[in-house]
């Protein structure tokens, strides 16, 4: 990199001094710019709107807010082409579109295994057994009677930027990487409904079943779910949409979705895992030499930039450019975030904002000032365990290119001269 390579520099404190004077005078111009259109007859600064004019509805007419309808565009996708049947398929966050680290539950992703269930929360249960000294049934108006605890974490599907194991296939941040979302949960403790029932002393495992038409499953190891393990009914301050488990899920911090039981209604304590479907035919990760890696929980670091990206193009002119993005890690903290500009060649530091909470999404930026030339985006995260976020072709060559799991490759964005962006690999 050269010193006179305004494309790939990062303003310093000096720099943002400079680029402020320079903003400063294009501020400056700004209202000539105005005035030019004004005398054009530009409709927008000429004449009034309906907004200007007339009276809106009332605080009454949407007692359930939604967003403007100028934000329509702003929803979960799905991709027909990967499942055969949407009721057992699932459905994309809308990343590139967000901003800050918590995700609207509207907008949460969604994977079902037998489409959503419609659970009346008075006839629900939740039941207790196995090795447990006294078998329990609870119904809701019971769990509200234990306390709870408010977290913000992460849920991300194993199979989150599956697709993208032997190259670039889907062109969209949402579609590589949007099985995830990010949501202050509210729930009781796992542990203290453990306790009321009372664990034998060969208690090692749990397996949590849904309500839905699935039955889904998964082994869960004890220490785990005595260590941060909710049954959460509230997301973001309200109810669980039905779609995210409505009335109880467990909450699974840092660990694969799929283990995020949806319409919780039984826990089975028992000595030793149970090997179900879905930790035996799926959810394990086939290596190259055809044997399948079981019981990786953990999600581990990994980040994107959400913008600019495929779905986000540049629209400005050269100039000053907000690059922002999202990281996350399911062993902790996200401690650093690096930015590449050429594909991996050189790394800057980008700027983590916001809360940071352990096994939760972090918000970066990263200003530059564009000089309209192609880029190759990249980012690189690293944990609170040090942990680095590894490129692609690392990944591979430990685990080849079988699995569809736990892809936390480093993602790279092609920009091109006129603010276009496509999903490419530099790896």
């Amino acid at each position: 990199m050269t010193k006179n390579d305004e494309t790939l520099r990062a303003p310093s404190r000096r720099g943002f001094l400079k680029s402020g004077i320079a903003i400063g005078g294009a501020l400056a111009a700004a209202p000539l710019a105005a005035r030019a259109a004004a005398a054009e007859g530009d409709p927008a600064i000429l004449e009034k709107k309906d907004w200007n004019q007339y009276l809106g509805d009332g605080v009454d007419a949407r007692p359930y807010g939604h967003p403007s309808e100028f934000e329509a565009d702003v929803v979960r996708r799905n991709v027909a082409w990967l499942t055969a049947d949407p009721v057992s398929s699932v459905n994309f966050t809308p990343l590139h579109q967000l901003d800050g680290i918590i995700t609207p539950n509207g907008l949460c992703f969604e994977r079902h295994h037998a489409g959503i269930a419609e659970v009346d929360p008075a006839e629900h249960r939740l039941m207790i057994n196995g090795l447990v000294d006294r078998e329990l049934v609870f119904t809701m108006q019971d769990l509200m009677r234990f306390p709870r605890e408010n977290r913000v974490y992460f849920l991300e599907c194993a199979a989150n930027s599956g697709m993208e194991w032997r190259g670039a296939q889907l062109n969209g941040c949402q579609f590589t990487h949007g099985m995830i979302h990010n949501v202050m949960y509210t729930g009781v403790p796992l542990k203290y409904l453990l306790e009321e029932a009372g664990l034998k002393t060969n208690a090692k495992w749990l397996l949590p079943e849904g309500a839905d038409a699935a039955g889904m499953t998964r082994s869960v190891p004890l220490q785990k779910a005595l260590d941060d393990c909710l049954v959460a009914f509230k997301m973001n301050g309200e109810a669980l949409r039905p779609e995210q488990g409505y009335p109880i899920r467990l909450a699974v911090p840092g660990w694969e979705g799929n283990m995020w039981v949806k319409w919780l209604r039984r826990i089975e304590v028992g000595d030793e895992p149970w090997h179900h479907r879905e930790e035996t035919s799926k959810y394990t990760d086939l290596m190259a030499n055809g044997k399948a890696r079981r019981f990786t929980w953990e999600m581990d670091v990994k980040s994107v930039i959400t913008n600019p990206s495929p779905q986000a193009p540049i629209l400005h002119d050269k100039g000053f450019t907000v690059l922002t993005g999202l990281a996350w890690s399911g062993r902790g903290s996200i401690t650093r975030v690096d930015v590449s500009l050429d594909g991996g060649r050189n790394w800057r530091p980008a700027r983590i904002d916001g809360p940071s909470f352990d096994k939760s999404a972090h918000r970066f930026y990263y200003e530059f000032d564009w000089d309209g030339s192609p880029l190759l985006l990249q980012s690189r995260a690293i944990d609170s365990e040090g942990i680095v976020q590894p490129t692609k072709d690392a990944l591979r060559a430990v685990r080849g290119t079988n699995s569809i799991y736990h892809n936390n490759g480093i993602q790279t964005w092609h920009v091109k001269s006129g603010g276009e962006v496509e999903n490419v690999e530099v790896s």
